[in-house]
Parts: C-alpha cells; sequence; structure tokens
C-alpha cells in the first residue's frame, strides 16, 4: 500500500486565507499581580506537606496562554487543519494543542507536595483565604504556524510566603526549531511526525519543571532560581 503524499502547494493554497493563531507575546509572570513592593522572605525553603496549604493564582500569560491554544484546537477543527486531505494531520494539530496540559501537570505536581491546593480567580480571592503558600503560575507555549516552525514551551511557578514575601521558582523549558512542515513533498506520516513534536516539546518542559520543583522544595533557596531582582514586583 503506498503512502499518502500531501501537495505543499495545494496545501499551501488551503492555508493562504485561514486564520492560523500566534503566540501571544509573553508578559512578567506578576504582572497585574501585586502593587506594592515585594520583599525576599525569611524563609529558607518553600514549607511543604500534608499540613500546608497552597493557594495558586494563574498569571496573565497562562490565561492568554489557554485562549491561545482554543484558538489553536478551534482553527485545526474548522480552518486550516478542517480542509486538509487526511483526517490524520487535522486530529494531530488538534491533539497537540491542549489548552489546559500545562496547568493540569502543574497542579498535579502541587498536589503531591502539599496538603491542599486550590486556585483563586484572582489575588483579592487568595488573599481573602489567607493559605500558607501562595503560587503563581505560568505557561506559555508556541505551535507550528502555516510560517513557523519554531516550538517552544515555558512553565514557571513563583513561590511566596503567607505574607506575600517572595521564597523562590520552579521552573522549565523546552524549544526545537522543526523543519518546515509542508517543505517540498511529504508523506502525511512524516507531517504527523512533525505535528506531534511539538507535544513533546511542551512535556520536557513540563518535566524539567519537575525536577525544578523537586530541587526548590528539598534544597535552600539560595541554590535555586529566583526572579530578577531589578524585577518590579508589587504586592496587590
Amino acid at each position: 500500500m503506498k503512502l499518502a503524499l500531501v501537495s505543499t502547494l495545494a496545501i499551501s493554497a488551503v492555508l493562504t486565507g485561514c486564520s492560523v493563531p500566534t503566540a501571544p507575546t509573553a508578559v512578567s509572570s506578576v504582572d497585574g499581580q501585586f502593587s506594592a513592593p515585594v520583599g525576599r522572605s525569611a524563609a529558607t525553603r518553600v514549607p511543604r506537606g500534608e499540613h500546608v496549604s497552597l493557594g495558586i493564582v494563574y498569571s496573565r500569560n497562562t490565561q492568554t496562554n489557554r485562549a491561545y491554544l482554543q484558538e489553536y484546537q478551534a482553527n485545526a477543527g474548522t480552518g486550516f487543519g478542517q480542509s486538509l486531505l487526511v483526517h490524520p494531520i487535522h486530529d494531530a494539530y488538534v491533539a497537540t494543542s491542549k489548552p489546559d496540559l500545562a496547568v493540569d501537570w502543574v497542579k498535579a505536581s502541587l498536589q503531591r507536595q502539599f496538603g491542599s491546593v486550590t486556585v483563586y480567580p484572582d489575588m483579592q480571592s487568595l488573599r481573602a483565604a489567607k493559605p500558607d503558600v501562595v503560587a503563581i503560575v505560568d505557561t506559555r507555549s508556541q505551535l507550528i504556524t502555516s510560517r513557523s516552525s519554531e516550538v517552544e514551551a515555558d512553565v514557571s511557578t513563583d513561590f511566596y510566603d503567607s505574607h506575600f514575601n517572595y521564597i523562590g521558582t520552579a521552573k522549565g523549558h523546552d524549544a526545537k526549531a522543526l523543519s518546515p512542515v509542508w517543505a517540498d513533498y511529504k508523506r502525511s506520516e512524516e507531517i504527523v511526525a512533525e505535528i506531534n513534536e511539538q507535544q513533546n516539546v511542551q512535556v520536557r518542559a513540563l518535566q524539567k519543571f519537575d525536577q525544578s520543583l523537586s530541587n526548590l522544595l528539598t534544597g535552600p533557596t539560595d541554590k535555586v532560581s529566583m526572579i530578577d531582582s531589578k524585577t518590579d514586583r508589587k504586592l496587590y
């Protein structure tokens, strides 16, 4: 049985005129969260364990990234992906742009370290709840488009004590420059494999986050990643 070939020219014509979402520009993970300077916590470790409550707020990047991935999936379902000649290509776009992959992974990782983990809609709600530890979860993805084959994923969590003083950060990053999906003539299987690689990039970033989180929670905070001291951090 011959493998199906996809015509570059035909696909390019299909992609022209379709709205293919591009990754939004990243902002600081604390953008919009604080309105007064935040100090450095006296804690040498992030408190953890069954007795410790953790309150989470998603950063502006995380909220924007989720909307971006939802749009990416929607376009794969009704735009550039739906118009392709083979369903596996469309399905690969949808499968590798899960809007909640990063936040669900990070939340599950944190639930293994803290007694309770609660996501709050904003900093006011979190402050009212008074958890033992505060976390700002920041995620961002850049996926394949008809104009770019650069794939990138970033995930980080900034931890603060109950007085909103900064303790430390766990983070993961991965990136890969793929060969152009529509270059020359490629078998559909080759195109699907390229598209699937963008999920592998996201997963590797999350695995690196898990390792960074382990290092942060088991070692002194002066040995782990920290927010740039020059960043203007403000308390909400």
